[in-house]
């Protein structure tokens, strides 16, 4: 993975750790091009925390829309912003339990934020490369992310958390899509052959 992939990284961009959080929220079932689009028009719009407690939800709602489930995610945000600037001093926390405090993040947006924001590295984020990828490759019997984490957390050494998760979502990305494929010659495919046999869409 390594050889394929020497600078797997997270794709979406910000400018801050505040940029960072409301990228990888707007990123739930959305991809990373569409919500880079998204983004740069919002954070010229809002280039402050305080302007997210100053935003209109209704207007909110029109300025993320294009990245699906609009509603759900402006009143995450809105709501994130406020417990960040009145609990966390304006500033983004650098644990997992109070990561997981804030409203609509899961243990994936949190993987995300610690380990870009402060290298805290807790588990792996689980999306639906990684998820797709430990399935194919029987690295996991769950449909869980959760659990999916928790069965690559120990297979997969401490010191390469952080890295697999960007790799594996590269590979998804690049060689090994969602939709229905030959994969009989792609790279990791040969060094295990079951996984040639395996449709994505058939798990």
């Amino acid at each position: 993975m390594r050889k394929l992939f020497p600078d797997a990284k997270i794709a979406l961009r910000s400018a801050n750790n505040w940029e960072l959080l409301v990228a990888v929220i707007l990123s739930a079932q959305c991809t990373d091009k569409k919500v880079n689009e998204v983004t740069k028009r919002l954070f010229q719009k809002y280039p402050t925390l305080e302007d997210y407690l100053k935003a209109d939800p209704k207007e909110f709602e029109q300025d993320i829309r294009e990245t699906g489930f609009y509603r759900a995610k402006t009143k995450n945000i809105l709501a994130s912003a406020q417990i960040v600037k009145e609990r966390y001093e304006g500033k983004i926390p650098n644990t997992m339990r109070d990561m997981l405090s804030l409203p609509g993040v899961a243990r994936k947006t949190a993987n995300v934020v610690l380990g870009n924001a402060y290298g805290v590295v807790e588990g792996i984020a689980v999306d639906t490369h990684v998820k797709r990828f430990a399935q194919k490759f029987n690295l996991s019997d769950s449909s869980d992310p959760v659990k999916i984490e928790r069965d690559l957390m120990e297979i997969i050494p401490k010191k390469d958390w952080f890295f697999i998760t960007y790799g594996l979502i590269d590979y998804g990305r690049n060689i090994c899509p969602g939709r229905k494929h030959e994969c009989a010659d792609h790279p990791l495919t040969k060094l295990y052959a079951p996984a040639a046999d395996i449709w994505p869409s058939a798990r």
